[in-house]
């Protein structure tokens, strides 16, 4: 009887705690690690009708296994374990707890960064280099790891053992999200890094301007629309106008696309040539000039050697023209020979030297009404001495001219103008007409 009280009263001392243990392994648990947990009776005391906790919360049961596995660990494997079991021992039976057994599964590399070089916005055409960064834990250095590149759905590279993917000559369609994956060997552990954005910077193409008003040239008081827009380049595009040089006014296109300008006309200084320029951090581009006329005015384009030399050159022609006339009549050669007069006047001593028509002598219907004249320069103030003339017969320069006589009705009005210019050219010599 004593026996028996004694047993009651030391089963329930010793089945607190003392009769099971836990037991987790490997140790220490690494992410991939395959984390096996048992639990185990005093002595081996066989167990049954085995419990597994974690954190307090029922895991697992199994009617005879003390042993239970729970596959490849992960950080969401760490927690407080315990176990209970059926305990037979003399002929009582009683299911003792065992002590909580903290488990830290390491983590056996931090999930992957990836980096663009060298920059996330590189230039059209340039050379990028996609990172995929991490580090392995030093205790499990000697694992190999894989590397997988992804952009938006498409596979770039699957599992390979570079960290490094280069993408030459990027364009504009290279733009998108990338992600990269690092996975071990066997792909227990695989981790995935921040998606990153790739923005291609393209350059704006070469702006076109258009005007936009009513049918006929706009007036004071109307209003006038710029519309400027480059078909290609990487938003976001800052559109600038001008007015002959000067900025006007300015529009961002945060996503790309077209921008406007409009504004009343106040005065003609609103006439002119007006463009637009394009710009977004990688290039600038100028449009065509536009020009913008006014009703009742006409803008002229800023003059150049050619412009306003055009108007001029009818005028400078004629003039021409009309001085070699008078120089053609003037020095023009003898046409015939003719007998010479009896009487040439001399030249008048130290006097000014003028052009003379003398002697001039209707010739025969053959002829047709060319007459012969002795010309020769002298002044009036010798015909006011004809007596000297006469004392003095020296030799002087004698020259034959051809002249026809023309009809009134013969005489165009440019012939009037060129003798009205000889006249002039004479100043104070005689003329003769037939």
């Amino acid at each position: 009887m004593l026996l028996w009280m004694a047993v009651l009263l030391f089963v329930p001392c010793v089945g607190k705690t003392a009769w099971l243990y836990l037991q987790a392994w490997p140790n220490p648990v690494f992410e991939g690690d395959a984390l096996t947990l048992q639990c185990q009776g005093w002595k081996n005391i066989p167990l049954s009708q085995v419990k597994f906790y974690r954190d307090g919360k029922f895991l697992h049961f199994s009617k005879e296994s003390q042993t239970l596995s729970m596959g490849a660990a992960t950080v969401q494997s760490r927690g407080q374990y315990s176990c209970t079991g059926q305990v037979m021992y003399i002929p009582q039976i009683f299911t003792p707890t065992s002590e909580t057994a903290m488990v830290q599964v390491q983590e056996l590399f931090p999930p992957p960064v990836l980096s663009a070089a060298p920059s996330p916005e590189p230039r059209e055409g340039s050379l990028v280099t996609l990172r995929c960064q991490t580090k392995l834990h030093p205790l499990r250095s000697a694992l190999r790891l894989l590397f997988s590149f992804y952009k938006d759905s498409h596979t770039l590279q699957d599992r390979g053992p570079h960290p490094e993917l280069c993408v030459p000559g990027v364009k504009e369609g290279d733009s998108g999200l990338y992600w990269c994956e690092v996975a071990t060997e066997g792909g227990q552990v695989q981790k995935q890094s921040p998606q990153l954005e790739v923005r291609v910077q393209a350059p704006v193409s070469r702006p076109v301007l258009t005007l936009h008003h009513g049918p006929t040239d706009p007036a004071v008081g109307d209003m006038v629309q710029l519309l400027c827009e480059a078909q290609r380049g990487s938003p976001p595009v800052l559109y600038l106008f001008y007015l002959d040089e000067k900025i006007v006014g300015n529009h961002s296109a945060p996503c790309g696309g077209n921008a406007s300008l409009l504004f009343p006309v106040k005065s003609e200084q609103d006439a002119g040539n007006y463009s637009c320029e394009a710009e977004n951090g990688v290039s600038r581009e100028r449009s065509e000039p536009k020009k913008l006329f006014l009703k009742g005015s006409q803008v002229l384009s800023t003059p150049t050697s050619s412009n306003w030399l055009v108007p001029w050159l009818p005028a400078s022609l004629l003039g021409m023209m009309v001085i070699a006339a008078a120089l053609l009549v003037y020095l023009r050669p003898c046409g015939k020979a003719g007998p010479l007069p009896s009487q040439i006047p001399p030249p008048a001593p130290g006097g000014e030297q003028c052009p003379l028509y003398a002697n001039v002598h209707h010739q025969k219907e053959k002829d047709e009404g060319v007459v012969y004249s002795v010309v020769h320069r002298t002044s009036k103030r010798s015909e006011a001495r004809p007596a000297e003339f006469a004392a003095e017969r020296k030799d002087s320069s004698t020259i034959y001219a051809e002249v026809r006589c023309l009809q009134p009705s013969e005489v165009s009005s440019k012939e009037v103008n060129i003798r009205n210019t000889l006249q002039e050219s004479l100043g104070d010599c005689e003329e003769v007409l037939c």
